[in-house]
């Protein structure tokens, strides 16, 4: 559908009103009752269980005498609270498998419906293309920062109940009192969520250029991916530290005893200006997109 056909539209159309089109309410029901909604939240909720398992079979890596490299080794503390595994937790899947929600639920959203040839009907309601894709925008960062949380808590919970609660013991030594427990582990899933906007507006840019949702959820894994391989080069220097995979475990500075904010801030910035751009380009290639599906 072209753009003066939806404008015509938007004129002659008695007692329409723009920001009425689409609310976020019925976009968020559709995509809740999706299927790849309850699955990818299914996922989530039983990895904490999957590890508790995993440590009651094998032992913990403490026990082993392993340890989780040199950059942090949340992985030697993980059965010592609830707090030290849901930190655990959010250590092993937040350099892939947080990626796999944001990806899904960002590049899935508009892509999905072209897939469906049901875009250009919902532009003829008239829904504003700018309005279409900022509803589906911040239901998807919603449901995004709800996958975030949901690993987390589910893995207090679980940790609580299998390893009691607790200081969280931090590997370099030491530990946080339970009163800053919680306010460093939200500290920390704040800032995974905002290095993963990076990912979400990859996604939801391919989403606007491709009628393969597929295409869209798999080129931003993709790419993360690459970004992961390329931070590993060490021969590439100072140029690391403008890729948003440099600075994925820059919330590790949370869980010291003096709170760093230096790596996080940088990470922010670099998350925010890649993610602000890409959503720029998908709202200004779709708004010339002539929709065909």
């Amino acid at each position: 559908m072209s753009t003066v056909h939806t404008r015509a539209a938007e004129a002659t159309a008695p007692g329409y009103r723009p920001r009425h089109t689409l609310p976020l309410r019925v976009e968020a029901v559709r995509q809740l009752k999706r299927r790849r909604t309850l699955v990818m939240g299914a996922i989530l909720a039983a990895l904490p269980f999957v590890l508790i398992v995993a440590f009651a079979i094998g032992g913990t890596p403490g026990e082993r005498g392993g340890g989780g490299g040199d950059r942090i080794t949340l992985m030697d503390t993980a059965t010592a609270s609830g707090a030290n595994f849901a930190a655990t937790c959010l250590f092993v899947s937040a350099g892939f498998l947080l990626v796999v929600p944001v990806a899904l639920f960002c590049g899935d959203t508009v892509a999905s419906e072209a897939s469906w040839s049901s875009l250009r009907y919902l532009l003829a309601a008239p829904v504003p293309r700018s309005r279409l894709l900022w509803s589906k925008l911040v239901v998807a960062l919603g449901f995004s920062a709800a996958a975030m949380l949901l690993l987390p808590l589910v893995a207090l919970a679980a940790g609580t109940a299998a390893y009691g609660w607790g200081p969280l013991e931090l590997p370099t030594g030491g530990s946080l009192p339970t009163s800053e427990t919680l306010p460093r582990l939200a500290l920390v899933v704040a800032f995974i969520f905002v290095s993963q906007l990076v990912a979400a507006g990859l996604a939801f840019w391919l989403s606007t250029k491709t009628d393969a949702p597929l295409g869209a959820v798999g080129g931003a894994v993709g790419l993360t991916i690459i970004g992961n391989v390329l931070d590993a080069v060490t021969a590439l220097g100072s140029w690391r530290d403008f890729l948003p995979a440099h600075w994925q475990f820059a919330w590790a500075d949370a869980l010291q005893p003096q709170l760093e904010w230096g790596g996080m801030l940088k990470g922010t910035a670099v998350s925010v200006t890649y993610a602000l751009i890409l959503f720029a380009l998908a709202f200004r290639g779709f708004a010339r997109k002539d929709i065909v599906s």
